[in-house]
């Protein structure tokens, strides 16, 4: 049979890419194949197939609706690259967050919860009503008293106001409520309570009034005005908007004066009594939500009823799929807000398995963060099904488990930033064995067992610890030692290190979680370095440091330093364009005349932290620019908007701060998140040395390279969910190699084999 002119479009064809730091790149990618594409951080990978292929595809989608539609969707720019030919519809499957909205969760993320819906009106006893009656976002299912959300808010009186003093003295200790404030006197000239007597001495009517009364007309020196009592404004003024957005200050006083609590009538099930009253072999519908989804899995498997199977069918291999990508501990009421970057693109990739789409272009993110050994190979299985029906699956990866399943690699390097953007091999595994890349070569790389472990020198000890999963642990962490907290994912990591361990004296937090700031934001000025570099400029040249702030004097007036110029088009979605004015160098001309050794201060701000070490020699700069090549950052860009960093970067960047202080403990989770598989012997040198200063470390991580480096482990399980939250194992790295019979054992013991 001859070949058909359609079926010769069999590879996706990049000719030269440019965008950011890529050199020229041009390859051909197969289609419906797995392609894993490697390489140190920085080195282009996610420049290649984030900002390259999969934006170009979606920009083209985008390009096919009408101008009206366009302006409501996002602006994608057309990547810097010749020519892209062959592409197919691209579905980016990342770690974003899902969004923190608390009406959504696992079941309604993953239509699981629409599925049940459906399944008890039509066999639940007593019958009431069609789906929506089932559901918490609609008015004929939720709880009328809390709206749907399970929870009511209450304000804690006593975080408002010091109950000892008068409001003369400062009574009220709400932001923007001090005394002679406007907002002070609206309560202290009200009339209703005496300025002069204290808090405690008010009457039951009096402390009502000032607490509890509705919007009043009231006058005040002459003017009409409303008045309302303190808990009414509190709500309006700080509750009805989105925390998220406030100051600092502001969100702090929030989290401390407003306490959540399970509603009384629903008793947080988020549903009205009708739909409660239903049930299914004696669960209701909120018993089923609450479920380990492993669990319901189970409950569902037994359901048989002719009238609705094929809706079975689908409910069932939705939750048998949370439970094969490692997601069996989780229910389906949880809010999605609280995943992990790791969980959320798990979820994700479920919806994408049930899809009848083929012939599409899947983009995953290291989807092996977050992962234990054990759960790794069903990651695999899922990546392997997604490419077995016909889709081409583009996969940015570190860990070799997952390069091994490859059909197709990519490495991209040699080094970081300005030393990467090439292709440093592209072909089958045996092929990049064989290369003798840096990939290549660490491939079969193995960390040792340590010879000897360090002694303790005191211990922090847990006890009692009942969070979330764990059944009344009680553990003794070593202190003066690196230790490595391991198990399953869902197994109570995090809920025994960051709920009984962070938030003690001298021990800090080192997460993932994005840094706030905005798109001014970059590594020299989160990190404070921008101010030795200020005072250096300003010292050479006999002018002021402000003027080489973008945030300030020399910032270019066009852009005001953002060195883009984002333009509202109306009609069509916003643009962003490089400032004709200045060039995108974010500073007027006369800034750029003063220089520093021959380097202007856009050039200096676009160098990367490796080259401005050995730009910067002494001083307080070097020290901290020492610290962000120890932590693995040398390839950032000075000048690199925070916004553009990922979970792995952003956690590095806050260690080299922290590094800074005198802590005594250090909890890093997850550490090893986009390195390359070289950089984690850099990694492990650099919690060796912090060890070695006199602090103790404490590493939440699934990287059995690290487990192996570890003086002392704690081990938790054996499973997830309600099958974890014991402690499975404490001891030496050799010890549960020798004589360890968890999940964690079995792999660590096959790695150093």
């Amino acid at each position: 049979m001859t070949r058909h002119t359609a079926d010769s479009h069999d590879v996706i064809e990049v000719r030269g890419a440019r965008e950011n730091n890529l050199a020229d790149v041009s390859l051909d990618l197969p289609k419906r194949r797995l392609t894993v594409f490697t390489g140190v951080s920085g080195s282009g990978k996610s420049s290649l197939v984030f900002g390259t292929i999969a934006a170009e595809s979606q920009r083209l989608i985008n390009e096919t609706y009408t101008a009206f539609v366009q302006s409501f969707m996002p602006n994608i720019p057309r990547p810097d690259v010749d020519g892209l030919r062959n592409l197919s519809a691209a579905i980016v499957v990342d770690q974003e967050r899902m969004g923190a909205n608390a009406r959504s969760t696992v079941g309604t993320a993953t239509d699981a919860s629409a599925m049940l819906r459906i399944v008890f009106s039509r066999l639940g006893e007593p019958h009431v009503g069609t789906s929506s009656a089932f559901s918490f976002n609609t008015a004929d299912g939720m709880c009328p008293r809390c709206e749907g959300l399970g929870k009511v808010s209450d304000i804690d009186v006593d975080q408002l106001v010091d109950r000892d003093r008068s409001l003369n003295e400062g009574a009220i200790t709400v932001p923007n409520f001090a005394v002679d404030s406007w907002y002070w006197k609206n309560f202290a000239e009200s009339g209703f309570v005496d300025p002069d007597v204290k808090l405690r001495d008010y009457t039951a009517q009096q402390w009502d009034d000032f607490l509890h009364k509705p919007a009043t007309k009231i006058k005040l020196n002459g003017m009409n005005t409303n008045y309302e009592g303190l808990v009414v404004k509190v709500r309006r003024l700080f509750l009805s908007k989105d925390k998220e957005a406030a100051q600092p200050h502001i969100r702090a006083f929030v989290e401390r004066a407003v306490t959540f609590t399970a509603c009384q009538d629903c008793g947080g099930a988020r549903l009205n009594a009708a739909a409660l009253s239903s049930r299914i072999g004696g669960m209701n519908i909120a018993d089923c939500s609450a479920l380990q989804i492993s669990d319901l899995a189970a409950f569902v498997r037994k359901l048989d009823e002719p009238s609705v199977a094929p809706l079975l069918a689908s409910l069932r291999e939705t939750l048998e799929s949370l439970v094969e990508v490692g997601l069996g501990y989780l229910s389906l009421d949880r809010e999605s807000g609280s995943l992990s970057g790791g969980e959320a693109q798990r979820v994700k990739m479920v919806r994408h398995l049930g899809s009848s789409l083929t012939d599409v272009t899947y983009v995953f993110d290291e989807p092996t963060v977050g992962l234990h050994p054990h759960d790794i190979r069903r990651m695999n299985d899922l990546l392997l099904r997604l490419r077995d029906k016909g889709n081409t699956v583009l996969v940015v990866e570190h860990k070799p488990e997952t390069i091994e399943i490859a059909d197709h690699v990519v490495d991209l390097g040699p080094g970081a930033g300005t030393g990467g953007g090439t292709v440093c091999f592209t072909g089958d595994l045996a092929g990049l064995r064989a290369s003798g890349t840096l990939t290549g070569r660490h491939l079969d790389h193995r960390a040792r067992l340590r010879e000897t472990v360090r002694t303790p020198t005191g211990h922090a000890s847990i006890t009692g610890a009942t969070r979330h999963n764990l059944k009344n642990v009680g553990v003794d962490v070593p202190l003066g030692v690196l230790t490595v907290v391991t198990g399953v994912a869902g197994s109570g990591k995090s809920s025994l290190i960051h709920g009984y361990l962070a938030g003690r004296d001298g021990v800090v937090s080192v997460d993932q979680s994005p840094i706030r700031g905005s798109r001014r934001s970059n590594p020299a000025t989160y990190t404070g370095l921008l101010d030795p570099i200020r005072t250096a400029f300003a010292k050479a040249n006999g002018v002021k440091p402000a003027l080489f702030s973008a945030n300030s004097e020399g910032a270019c007036p066009n852009c005001k330093g953002l060195g883009l110029v984002y333009t509202d088009l109306a009609m069509m979605a916003g643009v962003a364009t490089v400032c004709e004015e200045c060039e995108g160098r974010r500073f007027t001309p006369e800034v750029l005349e003063y220089t520093l050794d021959g380097r202007n201060i856009s050039e200096v701000l676009a160098m990367s932290v490796d080259e401005a070490r050995g730009f910067f020699s002494r001083g307080q700069a070097r020290t901290i620019l020492g610290r962000l090549g120890d932590v693995g950052l040398g390839y950032l860009g000075l000048g690199q908007p925070l916004t553009t960093l990922s979970g792995g970067e952003r956690q590095r960047l806050k260690l080299a701060i922290h590094m800074a202080e005198k802590a005594a403990t250090y909890i890093l989770d997850e550490p090893t998140t986009g390195l390359h598989l070289a950089d984690v012997d850099q990694l492990l040198a650099l919690l060796d040395r912090l060890v070695d200063a006199g602090n103790s470390v404490v590493v939440i991580e699934h990287h059995q390279a690290v487990m192996a480096h570890a003086d002392w482990i704690i081990d938790l399980g054996p499973g997830a969910g309600s099958d974890g939250g014991e402690v499975v194992f404490t001891g030496t790295p050799a010890g549960l190699v020798a004589h360890g019979t968890t999940l964690t054992a079995v792999h660590l013991r096959e790695y150093v084999a």
